[in-house]
């Protein structure tokens, strides 16, 4: 299996397509990422690639799988990436 991209793999790609610097482009990218965390609370869109969502899960019950004690596991807010069906289908074929 292929190894992830770093981040400065990821930089020298971007710089390369829209033709800046890698510094800028690692502006760019940086931007991008601190606007998806300030506005991930209300929902953020990205344009054929996903969106974040904030989701609340109910307390529930679970089990230690070390001791198979019962515990109860609370509720809490979570951050859930949702794949847009252009991606999906860009990828999967």
């Amino acid at each position: 299996m292929a190894k992830a991209l770093t981040k400065s793999q990821i930089v020298a790609g971007v710089a390369e397509a829209v033709e800046l610097s890698k510094k800028q482009a690692g502006a760019a990218i940086e931007a991008l990422v601190c606007l998806a965390y300030k506005n991930a609370k209300n929902g953020f869109t990205l344009p054929g690639l996903g969106k974040l969502v904030l989701v609340n899960r109910k307390a529930r019950m679970g089990r230690n799988p070390a001791t198979g004690a019962t515990i109860k596991i609370p509720a809490k807010r979570v951050v859930k990436f949702r794949v847009a069906k252009a991606a999906k289908d860009a990828i999967l074929g």
